[in-house]
């Protein structure tokens, strides 16, 4: 016989815990499925470990740049078992709250085990029959892993596994000039490994701006990472005890060989082994649920939210598909995915923040545009910290000033550019950000003048 509740949340990841809070809250019973480690992607190898790790890279970058502050740090070393104990204290803590969270909650049943439809709307979990009335999927996604001649017959690493490396890598390989790639990349330099970047595309971070992109690849280089583009025909093969990847790129050595090797080539989710077909719940090609605009499936129902819908591929965009759903049941807000505006950042040191569209987008859809742009050396707090590479770009409609998009590359760029955010949600026009005054010294202050001096592209 089925148990019956009046919600059924399958996953831990951002949305889905808070889903099951709020509805509890609302009086209703609900069963929360966890298959694996409690949190998803971001607790466990995602944000929160990653960016602890790039705490411990940022402070051995610094150390060795000390005597250019005047300060005499001696030789520096890195101890990669501390600095992985480091991290899973922190991923630890946020993975043990959430599971305490989800266990204390009045109203909130857990279940362990891998969850699969066995109907429209009744789920299987070990011999346990599950039955509601409503049930939201959040799985979540996982590292993408090639197809690619030889690679079945060398070890690789990825995005998961890189978090149980203890060691430094003598010389890691990373395949994929994306957000992911090159965070690693730029990480385990600094550790202390040599590190190489294949890029199948002529560039890194391909759906930037090419400003953006050059700048970015100028960066990694100067510390020591070898970038090579327009890697077309990706082989790997065994070599003593590494490997060695044959490249095809239009320039340089054809072939390089290394120690370890990390795929950073996309994520794909969590949904060929749900029983979606059981449900008749529709996907698209690549795999991710197809929603409306309030994330309902075509199933009445069934919601998906978080990264298994597609429909954005990071921690914030999740929680903020929690807030739509739970918005629109309980409260009858009416809100929308397509109300949210596109906002990132790549945590590479300078960070990237990103909001809105490119500049290269805002040409696409036919806008006429105008750009302030202005160097990192001509912004006081980053000249007084010693970390002036990068820029700021704003891009903005010329008939009607509102703000389009922008990015901010550089020093303290992943929070300066939310300062854009209330603005675009209002559609206030660029000269109403212009007259605001901002604290001195700050990246952010330099917004005003920078929208002060577009000029049409």
């Amino acid at each position: 016989m089925a148990q019956v509740y009046d919600a059924i949340i399958i996953g831990t990841g951002q949305s889905g815990p808070a889903l099951a809070a709020r509805l509890a809250g609302a009086g209703q019973r609900v069963a929360v499925i966890e298959r694996g480690k409690f949190g998803g992607t971001c607790v466990n190898n995602g944000c929160i470990p990653t960016k602890t790790l790039l705490a411990s890279a940022y402070a051995a970058h610094l150390a060795r740049r000390a005597g250019e502050y005047g300060v005499d740090a001696g030789p520096v070393r890195v101890d990669m078992k501390r600095v992985k104990a480091r991290k899973d204290e922190v991923s630890g803590q946020s993975n043990q709250g959430v599971e305490k969270w989800m266990r204390g909650t009045p109203n909130v049943t857990v279940h362990q085990g891998h969850a699969r439809f066995t109907g429209p709307r009744t789920v299987q979990v070990g011999s346990e029959t599950l039955e509601a009335k409503r049930v939201f999927i959040n799985v979540g996604g996982r590292p993408l892993v090639p197809r690619m001649s030889g690679l079945d017959r060398v070890r690789y690493l990825t995005n998961v596994t890189m978090m149980d490396v203890d060691f430094l890598p003598e010389h890691l390989i990373v395949i994929g000039g994306s957000y992911i790639g090159l965070e690693f990349g730029q990480m385990y330099r600094r550790f202390g490994s040599r590190v190489s970047i294949v890029e199948m595309g002529p560039r890194l971070i391909g759906r930037e701006d090419a400003d953006v992109s050059e700048s970015v690849q100028e960066i990694l280089s100067a510390e020591g990472i070898e970038l090579r583009l327009n890697a077309q025909c990706l082989a790997v093969e065994p070599e003593g005890p590494g490997l060695s990847v044959n490249l095809g790129c239009e320039s340089g050595a054809p072939r390089i060989s290394g120690s370890h090797l990390l795929l950073a080539v996309g994520r794909v989710p969590n949904t060929d082994d749900l029983g979606l077909d059981k449900a008749g719940i529709g996907t698209d090609q690549r795999g991710y649920i197809t929603v409306d605009d309030e994330l309902r499936t075509n199933i009445p129902g069934v919601w998906a939210i978080g990264d298994c819908n597609g429909r954005g591929a990071f921690t914030h965009t999740s929680f903020n598909d929690y807030e739509i759903v739970a918005g629109n049941l309980l409260d009858n807000t009416g809100r929308k995915v397509t109300d949210r505006i596109v906002t990132y950042a790549l945590f590479t040191d300078p960070p990237l923040g990103r909001i809105g569209m490119t500049e290269t987008e805002a040409k696409r859809a036919g806008r006429q545009v105008l750009v302030g742009k202005r160097p990192m050396t001509r912004v006081g707090r980053a000249v007084e910290k010693g970390e002036s590479r990068g820029f700021m770009k704003i891009v903005a409609d010329a008939q009607t000033k509102e703000i389009l998009g922008a990015a901010i590359l550089g020093t303290g760029g992943d929070e300066a550019v939310q300062t854009l955010t209330d603005a675009m949600y209002a559609r206030l026009p660029y000269t109403a950000v212009q007259r605001g005054v901002r604290i001195h010294p700050t990246v952010s202050e330099l917004i005003p003048t920078v929208v002060g001096e577009m000029k049409a592209a």
